[in-house]
Order: C-alpha cells, then sequence, then structure tokens
C-alpha cells in the first residue's frame, strides 16, 4: 500500500478514537447531581399557651357629668382651676344670691302670716264649739268658722311648700361636684347668665376606675359563645375574667384589667356586639378617648404548636409548611394557623410538634426537594425586631 494511504488510514483511526472518548466523557460529566442545598429547619415551640383575640376600643370614663344650674340667674364665682382634679362635693360655681334670699324671706313671712291666721280661726272654732254646745251660737255662723280654720291650715301648707321651694333655689346657687374625677375648663365666665337646666357650666370625668369599650365581630362573638357553653372556654355573661390591653405606643400588652358587660343584642348596622372592661386606673395614667387593643383569652390552657411566621407558606388559599421527611425529602402540609403568641404563630390543625420543618428559606424549596438541614433551636419566645 502506499505510504500516503497508510498515513490518512492512521488519522482517521485517531480521530474516530478522540470522538469516541469525549463521547464517553461528557455523559460523565453530566450524571453528576448538584449537592442538595442547605436550609435552615427546626422542630416546632410545644409550651402551654392561652389562645387570644385582639380587638380596637377607645377608653371611656365610668362617670362622665354635664353640669347645669337647676336655677336661672348671673354667675358670681367660679371655684376650681380649669382641668385639675376634685373631689365629690367640692364647691365649683356660685350664682348670685340676692333674688333668692330675697324670695327666701318672702317665704319665710308668708309662713309667719298663715301660722297666725291659722292660730286666729283655730281659736275662734274651739270658742264656736262651746257656744255651739250652749245653743248661743247658730250652726252657720259656726260653719263659717271651720271653713275659715280649713282655710288658714291650707294657706299654712302652701306657704310652707314655697318655703322649701325657695330654701332649695337658694341652695341651688352653688353648685357642688358630685363625682370625683378631673374637671375641663369652665365654659361660661363670671357676670354671664346662666339659665336654668340649659346653660352647660364646665364637665367632669371620672378616672379611676376607667372603662374601655370594645366590638366584637359576630363570628367571634358566636366562637365565643360555643366555648364558653361546652366549657371550653371563659364565658363574659358568667364570670368576669380577666383581659390585657395595648396601648398604640407600646409593643405588648400592659394594662390588665376584667370584662364585666356585654351588649343584650347585635348591632344591626355593624354586626358587631359591644363589650365592655374595667381598669383600674390608680396613676391617672389612662385618659377618656385613648385608642387601643384589648386581648381577649380564647381558650383554655392547652399544649400548643407554635412555629415563625416566616415557615409558613401559600398555595392558594391554604397554608402550609415544608416538613422534612426520610431522606430529608420536603414534603407540604397542610395547617390552619392561629393568632400570635411570644412572637410565633399558633398552628391549631396540621402539626403535632414533633415534625422537622423549614423555618426560613422557603423561596428556594419545592415539594419532593431533597436538602441539607442546618437544624437550629427555636427559642421559647422569638427575639423582637
Amino acid at each position: 500500500m502506499p505510504t500516503g494511504t497508510s498515513s490518512l488510514a492512521a488519522a482517521l483511526l485517531f480521530a474516530g478514537a478522540l470522538l469516541l472518548a469525549g463521547c464517553d466523557e461528557a455523559p460523565k460529566s453530566q450524571s453528576a447531581p448538584p449537592p442538595a442545598p442547605k436550609v435552615s429547619v427546626a422542630k416546632p415551640v410545644v409550651k402551654k399557651i392561652i389562645e387570644t383575640d385582639v380587638f380596637t376600643g377607645r377608653f371611656e370614663a365610668k362617670e362622665d357629668v354635664e353640669l347645669r344650674a337647676r336655677v336661672a340667674g348671673y354667675l358670681q364665682e367660679i371655684h376650681f382651676k380649669d382641668g385639675e382634679l376634685v373631689e365629690a362635693g367640692d364647691l365649683l360655681f356660685t350664682i348670685d344670691q340676692k333674688q333668692f334670699q330675697a324670695e327666701l324671706e318672702n317665704a319665710q313671712s308668708s309662713v309667719e302670716v298663715a301660722q297666725s291666721r291659722l292660730d286666729l280661726t283655730k281659736e275662734e272654732f274651739e270658742r264656736g264649739q262651746k257656744l255651739r254646745t250652749s245653743g248661743t251660737i247658730a250652726a252657720s255662723a259656726q260653719d263659717q268658722r271651720r271653713q275659715e280654720f280649713l282655710a288658714a291650715q291650707a294657706e299654712l301648707a302652701g306657704a310652707t311648700a314655697r318655703l322649701r321651694t325657695a330654701q332649695l333655689n337658694l341652695g341651688y346657687t352653688k353648685i357642688y361636684s358630685p363625682v370625683k374625677g378631673r374637671i375641663g375648663r369652665n365654659l361660661i365666665s363670671v357676670g354671664n347668665l346662666v339659665q336654668a337646666n340649659s346653660t352647660v357650666l364646665a364637665s367632669i370625668v371620672s378616672l379611676d376606675p376607667i372603662y374601655f369599650y370594645f366590638d366584637v365581630d359576630e363570628r367571634s362573638y358566636l366562637a365565643y359563645s360555643r366555648l364558653g357553653r361546652n366549657g371550653t372556654g371563659p364565658s363574659g355573661r358568667l364570670a368576669p375574667y380577666e383581659v390585657r390591653i395595648q396601648l398604640t405606643d407600646e409593643d405588648e400588652p400592659k394594662h390588665t384589667g376584667n370584662l364585666d358587660f356585654l351588649n343584650n343584642r347585635i348591632d344591626n348596622a355593624t354586626g358587631t356586639m359591644r363589650g365592655r372592661a374595667v381598669i383600674t386606673n390608680a396613676d391617672l395614667f389612662l385618659q377618656p378617648g385613648l385608642f387601643g387593643r384589648i386581648s381577649i383569652p380564647g381558650s383554655n390552657e392547652y399544649d400548643g404548636v407554635l412555629i415563625p411566621d416566616q415557615a409558613v407558606g401559600t398555595d392558594q388559599n391554604r397554608r402550609i409548611v415544608f416538613v422534612v421527611g426520610e431522606n430529608n425529602v420536603l414534603t407540604p402540609t397542610v395547617i390552619r394557623p392561629g393568632p400570635r403568641i411570644d412572637g410565633y404563630r399558633v398552628v391549631r390543625t396540621g402539626l403535632k410538634g414533633d415534625e422537622t420543618i423549614v423555618v426560613n428559606g422557603l423561596a428556594r424549596v419545592r415539594p419532593g426537594m431533597t436538602i441539607d438541614p442546618q437544624l437550629q433551636d427555636l427559642p421559647p419566645v422569638a427575639a423582637k425586631n
């Protein structure tokens, strides 16, 4: 064979060998799987809890009084400073008494005149009785004396009633605080005419204790009613129970009180039930009109399963968590979440508490995925951000 032909054959054999070698190496490099991703996992927190629901509301004074005068007259004196604390029975306003003092003296004079006339007619009536026995006086004359005596009695009774009215009116010229609390500003200046039963002079609100009013939606009210009826939760109608209230500048509820009232019907316009809690306010810090959130226990104490909020994913309208199964394969599990307690989300159904779940990085995992679990321990109370 010629030399050129043998060289060409050798070159073709060498190229085929290289091609076969490349084909053998390519499948080997493609078949190597990527390493499993590292994912943070943990076991849920299991501990004794009491579920709570949160509703919004406002503080209101237990006693809210608008001060009005019971007699008309010119305001003579104001005996308090705007916004100060007052005690029940403190003198607050004085209305000019001259007119009422004169009316009282006139009424006293009328009583004295009526008493004198009664004494006279009584003596004449008694004298006529004696003369009538001897036949010295006519029956018609005696009847006239009797009529005058009875009229004098009635006149004295009327004069006495007018005297009591004058005494009351004079007393009404001094206006006292009916309750203990904080008074607002005076709404009328000295020298102005005060109209009886209409002019508002000032207002007083009591501060200790103080009420907190809130509205419960119909669905929550039904749930509470069923829990109370079944004995699995407290009943606000049967006995007061403790509630906690959080102000707008507080991170957690710091004020405790007792639920003491539920209305007797659902409001037709809002579909809510009005409730009320009473709170001790010894330091007078809480003020009527303040906004707050009330936490109401929705269950008795039980062993609850708690997980971080970032461990909860969504699947359309369902809530799921990823449970680490055999060979570190992830399985989605549907749960029913409850309220937040101690920084965690309560799991009402779906978990028993002994599972290992993904607690971080849900965006990087999917069902059936194998992971490299990085186990961590959840503290009993979640750290605040």
